[in-house]
């Protein structure tokens, strides 16, 4: 199966990206957008492991944060993440707006995480 962030020919970055410029907002206070590359994102879907899910109903009778589920959807967010700015890189972002995961349960015991928002380049005001 082909790497859907490698297909094509990807455009060289033309500015250095910073993950500072990653914002949920529309707007980055202090730049103005100066081209709009479109929607990127980054998708994983994970599975609790048996081992996991064991774990995880022990914590469940003790209440509180469930540590082995919380450790898996940050993995799980991270990892999308770091493939949606790979994305906005290789379309020669030098950062995203609108930023926003999303999550859905594919079957028991997978989920998808979706991390997206929208490449542009950016340029500080003068």
């Amino acid at each position: 199966m082909a790497d859907p962030y490698n297909s094509g020919t990807p455009s060289p970055p033309a500015l250095r990206f910073d993950d500072a410029l990653v914002t949920t907002a529309f707007e980055l206070p202090g730049h103005r957008v100066v081209r709009n590359l479109g929607v990127v994102r980054g998708i994983t879907v994970r599975s609790r492991s048996i081992v996991g899910n064991f774990l995880g109903s022990i914590q469940t009778l003790f209440g509180g944060n469930i540590t082995i589920y919380t450790e898996l959807c940050e993995q799980a967010r991270e990892e999308t993440y770091r493939d949606m700015v790979k994305h906005a890189r290789q379309l020669g972002a030098n950062a995203i707006i609108g930023m926003r995961y999303d999550a859905t349960d594919v079957m028991t015991g997978l989920t998808e995480v979706l991390c997206y928002g929208t490449a542009v380049v950016v340029e500080p005001l003068r």
